[in-house]
């Protein structure tokens, strides 16, 4: 298995083919691309009808072997038996099984064959869908690490999750730094604490005056700065890096597989998005040959992907139009995941890509419309990938938040309230639809004292987390200033 940057011209594409070790530490391209397979490998019907009765982690396995083929399948499938543990994933819901792993609730149940099910995937360290792939993340690094007796100083940013998931799965680590920045003032207090409380020496929390695209922007410069970047031993965990979506296509499988009996029958989920990195997971798997109908997008106010799957226009909003939300994970106004869509919606011409996302950071987007005037008409071809949207709005989360502890008892969280919203406006006759539920809704109190008139439940060794002493430090969007403080922290 070879993989291809996505801004990579054809003859560049084929005359510097890397593995998957080779991009496990790096994050983007050294073109300013992503990477993704030269080919995706594709799943047969004998190997889904073999993959039912796995565990999550022998299925995580059998799929990460068709893209790690580089790592030897023992070494490969320790990593993932280490990593996909009851006793990892613990903070299962009255009623589920932790030992699934990824387990389904039924929330409701149509006359016409409809299902609605919410895949939970926030029973994690962290209590959110970021563990599942940030776990098997860091002991794949450490596994790497060892191999090439090398130190890694991950640069990464965060709208809440990542950040905590990252630092979990790295604290600790040896051989590892992570630096990690978040929007100051703009996560919830459960967020910032879970991440700000941590003191080991190796973690360094740095809030930026800014909202998260412009933290995004500055990990995207340092990891452009290819001397520094070396120099420095920069990696990534964000879903820019190739092992994290990887690690999240598990999933979709094992949510199929659990909710089907035989491989005619079709499913579509709703995924939370902002950055476009879990859905993104879906179509790779798609893509793989998974019996998936439609992959919906559900955003918040920060609408910049419903408004290209409705109308073929991806415009970024600058830092002041992008709204501070009750879902702040997915305030988000540029999908640093989307190229990687992009690029297969082009027909994987790197040079077109190239050219779209250089208009992104000059002219702020591009118009696929095909309407005179834009940049092309690819958009007509979305349908056949599967993709539709929708949009959430605060009250529509309050809303949701209130109708689903009445119907069916549980309580979620605000981003996991707007996919159920978006979710429900596209129910089909005869077709399960699968919701991915993106954290416990206790990271996110605020919002449900608001809906709720109460507190949410909180897991156990949570229950006074925002008391706890926090590290960080405050810092404006400046790369250069940045780049000096990574270098004044890791002594190379």
């Amino acid at each position: 298995m070879h993989y291809v940057s996505t801004r990579a011209a054809a003859s560049a594409a084929s005359s510097s083919p890397q593995q998957f070790s080779d991009i496990l530490l790096g994050g983007l391209a050294v073109d300013g691309g992503l990477f993704l397979p030269s080919a995706y490998p594709q799943v047969t019907g004998a190997e889904l009808d073999a993959w039912r009765q796995l565990s999550y982690a022998d299925l995580a396995f059998e799929i990460l072997k068709k893209f790690a083929t580089d790592i030897p399948e023992g070494d490969l499938r320790a990593l993932t038996a280490k990593t996909y543990t009851k006793e990892v994933y613990r903070n299962a819901r009255a009623g589920e099984k932790a030992s699934q792993i990824t387990p389904l609730r039924v929330l409701e149940e149509g006359p016409n064959g409809t299902k609605l099910v919410l895949q939970a995937l926030s029973n994690g360290p962290t209590l959110a869908f970021k563990d599942m792939a940030m776990q098997l993340l860091g002991n794949l690094f450490e596994y790497t690490l060892a191999k090439q007796d090398a130190e890694l100083n991950i640069f990464g940013a965060t709208s809440g999750d990542t950040g905590s998931a990252a630092e979990y799965a790295m604290r600790g680590k040896k051989g590892i730094r992570v630096f990690m920045l978040s929007p100051h003032q703009k996560m919830s207090a459960f967020q910032t604490a879970q991440m700000f409380s941590l003191q080991d020496p190796n973690i360094f929390n740095i809030a930026i005056e800014g909202v998260f695209d412009d933290a995004q922007d500055m990990v995207k410069a340092v990891s452009n700065d290819l001397p520094f970047k070396t120099k420095q031993k920069i990696g990534t965990v964000n879903s820019i890096n190739w092992a994290r979506v990887v690690a999240q296509v598990v999933y979709y499988f094992r949510g199929y597989l659990s909710a089907t009996t035989s491989n005619d029958q079709k499913v579509s989920f709703t995924v939370p998005s902002g950055n476009f990195g879990n859905i993104c997971a879906g179509h790779i798997a798609r893509m793989m040959g998974l019996p998936i109908d439609k992959l919906i997008a559900a955003t918040n106010e920060n609408d910049v992907l419903d408004e290209f799957f409705r109308t073929g226009v991806y415009r970024v909003r600058k830092s002041a139009e992008t709204y501070h939300t009750s879902s702040p994970s997915m305030d988000i106004s540029k999908a640093s995941n989307f190229e990687r869509f992009i690029y297969d919606l082009v027909g994987r011409d790197g040079e077109r890509t190239r050219a779209l996302f250089h208009k992104v950071e000059t002219q702020g987007g591009f118009d696929l419309s095909g309407k005179p005037g834009s940049d092309g008409d690819e958009f007509k071809l979305v349908s056949k990938y599967g993709f539709k949207s929708g949009k959430s709005t605060h009250d529509d989360r309050l809303d949701t938040i209130r109708d689903v502890a009445d119907d069916y008892g549980i309580v979620i969280d605000t981003h996991t309230a707007d996919g159920i919203k978006v979710a429900r406006e596209n129910l089909e006759p005869g077709v399960t639809m699968i919701v991915l539920e993106t954290a416990l809704a206790a990271k996110f109190n605020e919002t449900i004292l608001d809906a709720l008139g109460e507190d949410a439940e909180r897991p156990q060794g949570f229950e006074n987390i925002e008391d706890l002493p926090q590290k960080f430090v405050v810092m404006k969007p400046d790369v250069e200033k940045m780049k000096a403080y990574i270098a004044a922290n890791t002594g190379l």
